[in-house]
């Protein structure tokens, strides 16, 4: 048991260093070494998401009822 201990902590301890050096090539290679602004992550993040709905707020409440129902089944 002691073994298969040992074995995983290499394994957990090789990978750690692999990501590591991975984020710090990345960080030296992204945009010539400049800081990105949050603004500019946030503006990546919401460039790949769409728009919500217009009949969100139909499901919305749908949710509401189906919760409050569920209250009152077992509550009321």
């Amino acid at each position: 048991m002691g073994v298969m201990v040992s074995n995983n902590q290499e394994r957990n301890s090789e990978l750690n260093r692999r990501i590591a050096a991975d984020l710090r090539q990345k960080a030296q290679t992204s945009d010539s070494g400049k800081m990105r602004s949050a603004n500019d992550a946030v503006e990546d993040y919401v460039a790949g998401t769409k728009r919500t709905g217009r009949f969100t707020w139909v499901w919305i409440i749908l949710i509401v009822l189906a919760i409050l129902s569920v209250i009152f089944m077992f509550f009321g």
